[in-house]
């Protein structure tokens, strides 16, 4: 088993008040769960973070129940029996980021799903198992409207993400590393993401040594410390203050 430790963070809601935080986290026998529920694109809809958490507990019944199968053909069968248990319609439905780490004796596998990236470190360098789908339309500013996102959402022309729509699955982002060749893995959602892609405090390798030496809360406090330096999201324009965080750190070198 590889050594385990993790942060969690709420963030604020768009008025920027506290509420609870929409990422979920599942540590398993030989696999990490992390999920990133959405803001639903309708008042009407339950919460993303709802979704993630039933979903969650979905896929972490799946992984045990047939610890070999396909991590595509896992997720698309938790998407389903979610789906049809509650009676989700694809386009009209609270959705969710989701990475898994799965590992065993000889291989290490990850599957991200819209942006909660995994990175590997290793004989191989860093190497960052991303999906950025969703933020190259951000940047093209072509999800300026609630409208468009749900036009985008599980379209070719557009990003994937888990919903009611088992298809998505299969457009997971997908890395397979030898065990012996990994030393750690990060697991982060976008509201830690975002201090390396977005606001250039660190690289991820300097993410895995502060985790390593001061722990993974020390990451998120430094991305927290950086928007409070920023209140009025200038600097970074952002849709919240703060978004909410999950960091994990497996460490394989042991």
């Amino acid at each position: 088993m590889p050594e385990i430790s993790t942060a969690e963070r709420a963030g604020v809601g768009s008025d920027g008040h506290p509420r609870p935080t929409e990422d979920q986290l599942a540590l398993l026998d030989h696999s990490i769960l992390v999920l990133d529920g959405a803001t639903s694109p309708s008042p009407a809809l339950p919460p993303g973070g709802w979704y993630a958490h039933l979903l969650r507990d979905q896929l972490a019944h799946e992984l045990n129940a047939r610890p070999q199968e396909d991590l595509s053909t896992t997720l698309a069968t938790a998407i389903a029996e979610v789906a049809k248990t509650h009676h989700l319609t694809p386009g009209n439905s609270p959705s969710s980021t989701v990475s898994i780490l799965r590992w065993n004796d000889s291989a290490i596998e990850a599957l991200v799903l819209a942006d909660s990236p995994i990175v590997a470190f290793g004989q191989f360098g860093t190497d960052v198992v991303s999906d950025d789908r969703l933020l190259s339309l951000r940047n093209n500013g072509l999800l300026q409207t609630g409208k468009a996102v749900r036009q985008r959402r599980n379209a070719e022309d557009g990003f994937w993400v888990a919903e009611a729509d088992p298809s998505a699955a299969h457009k997971a982002v997908r890395r397979s590393w030898p065990r012996e060749e990994v030393d750690a893995v990060l697991i982060a959602t976008d509201g830690v993401a975002i201090g390396v892609d977005e606001y250039g405090l660190f690289t991820w390798p300097e993410v895995l040594q502060l985790a390593k030496n001061k722990g993974p809360e020390a990451v998120l406090d430094a991305v927290r410390a950086a928007e409070n330096d920023d209140p009025h999201a200038i600097r970074w324009p952002r849709a919240k203050r703060h978004d909410d965080q999950v960091l994990v750190l497996a460490d394989f070198s042991g």
